[in-house]
């Protein structure tokens, strides 16, 4: 991928919770309509609620000169019949670093990740972020399926696009 001096990936672990509180706040205040939360909701949780998020979840962090630059979160499915799928989620990455490569980095990781513990992974994308669109497909998504007015906010309907990513190539 890029070569970025100074850059780390690593999952967040729980003493990472102010950070990621910080930059998961800055995702939902700047691109609501791309997420499930709202800002209002988790901007009154506590730290120690993030820090359970972060105990409950493969968060990965992009770290630049030591700042989390961005972020993205796998987690499997639970329900035995849906063990073998993985969801990529919560994916920001900071305005300022944008454009260097990080969100295919992060995505990476969490493919990395995921390889060995399922056999495909599942994402949604607003429909009208194309360039999300565009870096999932450069990474092997393929688009499944559309579904409208997926979310709603400030009165306008958001249609999100689901996406799949085969690890096993032979099973696509």
């Amino acid at each position: 991928m890029a070569n970025i001096p100074d850059l780390q990936i690593r999952r967040l672990e729980i003493s990472d919770a102010a950070l990621y509180r910080d930059i998961r706040l800055e995702a939902l205040q700047k691109n609501p309509e791309a997420f499930g939360s709202t800002f209002e909701k988790e901007s009154a949780e506590p730290l120690s609620w993030f820090e359970a998020r972060l105990g409950l979840a493969d968060i990965f962090g992009a770290f630049l000169d030591r700042t989390l630059a961005g972020i993205a979160g796998y987690s499997a499915q639970e329900n035995l019949k849906q063990a073998h799928k993985g969801r990529l989620w919560t994916m920001y990455v900071r305005a300022a670093a944008r454009n260097m490569g990080l969100g295919k980095i992060l995505v990476a990781a969490v493919l990395d990740h995921a390889r060995g513990r399922v056999e495909l992974v599942q994402l949604t994308v607003v429909s009208e972020n194309e360039s999300a669109r565009k870096l999932y497909r450069a990474m092997g998504f393929v688009e499944y399926g559309h579904e409208k007015k997926a979310l709603k906010h400030n009165g306008r309907y958001y249609d999100e696009v689901l996406m799949v990513n085969f690890l096993d190539e032979s099973s696509s």
